[in-house]
Parts: C-alpha cells; structure tokens; sequence
C-alpha cells in the first residue's frame, strides 16, 4: 500500500515549514494571550516533538485511510462514496490521535514556555500526571479532527472528481493540491472553536476543570470571558498553515502515491 509512505513524507514536510504559524496560533489561544506566551520570540519552540511524532502520525492516518477506503469498497459512481471517505478519515483521525496527542501535548506547552526545552516538558508531565498526562486532550483533539476531516476529505475527494470531469481527465497533482488548499482552509475555518477548546485543555495546569477534558466547559469558559472573537482565536493563522499544509501535504501525497503505483507496476 504506498499511501503510509507518501503520507507520512508529505506530513513531515508540511508540519516542519508551517510550524511557525503553529506556534503563533497556539499562543493566540493560550489563556495567558499572545504577548505573554511568547510573542513571535522562539516560534520553533517545541519543533522537535512535532518532528519526532510528524512520520507515524500521518503514516498512521494514511495506512487506516487507505485500508478502511478498500474494505469499504463502493462502485465509484456511488451515491455512498463521500460516505466512504468520511468513515476512513474519521477511523483514520481516532488511530492517528493515539500518536499525535503527546506529541501535541508537549510541542503545544513548549510553544508557551519557550525557555524550557522540548525533553523537559516531556519528563514534567510524566513525572507530575503519568502516562495520562500526555494523553490529557484526547477526547477533545479527535473531536476537533473528525469533524475536520468529514469536511476536508469527501470536499477534497469531490473537488478532485468535478475538475476530472470538467476536464476529461484525471486530474494532476498540482490540482489535487490546489483543491486540498481549499478543502483545508474550509475545514479550519469552520473547526476553530473546537481547537481553541483542544489547545486550553492541553496547556491548562493539572487538577484544574479545563484540565479534565470537558470541551463543552472549555467552549463555555472561553465564550463567557473573550465571546466569539476567542473562539475564533488563531483562526488566520490555522487557516493559512491549514491550506498550505493541505496544498503541500494532499499535492505530496497524490504525487507519491501515483509514483509508488507507477513503480509498483513497472518491477518484475
């Protein structure tokens, strides 16, 4: 299956050139504000966690995806297939969570504190909370990213299908890349509030209420003191890295992907 491979390169890229747009929106989301989060000092703080976590993450994704899209196999004429997609990037999100989330949880503290190094935060919550510690925002990242990828997937997939049609062909991975910008920007837009609910939970201290994972009382909380401008903190910014990321990362993919097929056909 080439999917794992070309994911998983494609998620490394993308991840390590937009990394400062990360860390500038997770400190427009902090509870602290912008300012005393850091400012625009640091933003590769916590780069290391992202890159260590950044291969199997997206391979993680990408073998479910691809394995879930092939059990669930539709005549791609279909009326079912955007249900198809939205099942295995949503099973792919819950299997890919399992990686992503300490990785998350430490790159997001670093970005806060960016004195501190990346190895120290990771033995700070160990030591203080156990292995639960990094597993704290689990609940609340695959609740940010299902619903994200049952918006960018099947409108990535649909947008791939009309411009072949358009055009009679299928299309190249220059226009694949261009509908995963769209795709992604769209979904990051609209899945704001629930990150800006993941990234309190993470960087909240430990026995505190927003730390016990509740997204409703994270929305609450963050809607009671800012209004919507809070819930829509960093959307810009996650906006931008999200259609980059979605151009770079999907255009990647798609490339590999057929290059993987096209020399899996040609050896013997």
């Amino acid at each position: 299956m080439p999917g794992p491979g070309a994911g998983g390169l494609a998620g490394v890229s993308v991840d390590l050139i937009l990394f400062p747009l990360d860390t500038i929106k997770t400190r427009l989301q902090s509870p602290q504000g912008f300012n005393k989060a850091g400012g625009f000092r640091g933003i590769y703080a916590g780069v290391p966690s992202a890159a260590i976590g950044s291969f199997p993450n997206a391979a993680a994704f990408f073998i479910t995806y691809e394995y879930v899209k092939w059990f669930l196999h539709t005549d791609s004429s279909s009326y079912l297939m955007p249900v198809k997609h939205m099942l295995a990037a949503s099973v792919g999100e819950v299997v890919a969570c399992l990686i992503r989330v300490p990785s998350e949880v430490v790159k997001q503290r670093a970005q806060v504190s960016a004195s501190s190094r990346t190895f120290q935060i990771f033995s700070n919550i160990l030591y203080e909370e156990g292995i639960q510690g990094l597993y704290r925002g689990y609940k609340s990242t695959v609740l940010r990213e299902i619903p994200f990828s049952l918006v960018q997937f099947p409108l990535w997939e649909s947008l791939k299908a009309l411009w072949s049609w358009r055009q009679d062909h299928v299309v190249d991975s220059w226009q694949s890349a261009v509908c995963g910008a769209f795709a992604g920007g769209f979904a990051a837009v609209v899945t704001t509030p629930l990150d800006v609910a993941k990234t309190r939970i993470m960087l909240a201290k430990a026995g505190s209420v927003t730390a016990s994972g509740n997204v409703l009382s994270a929305l609450h909380g963050v809607w009671q003191t800012q209004g919507l401008a809070g819930l829509f903190a960093g959307v810009f910014p996650r906006m931008a890295a999200i259609s980059l990321g979605g151009f770079i990362f999907l255009g990647a993919y798609d490339q590999t992907r057929s290059l993987l097929l096209r020399l899996g056909r040609e050896s013997p």
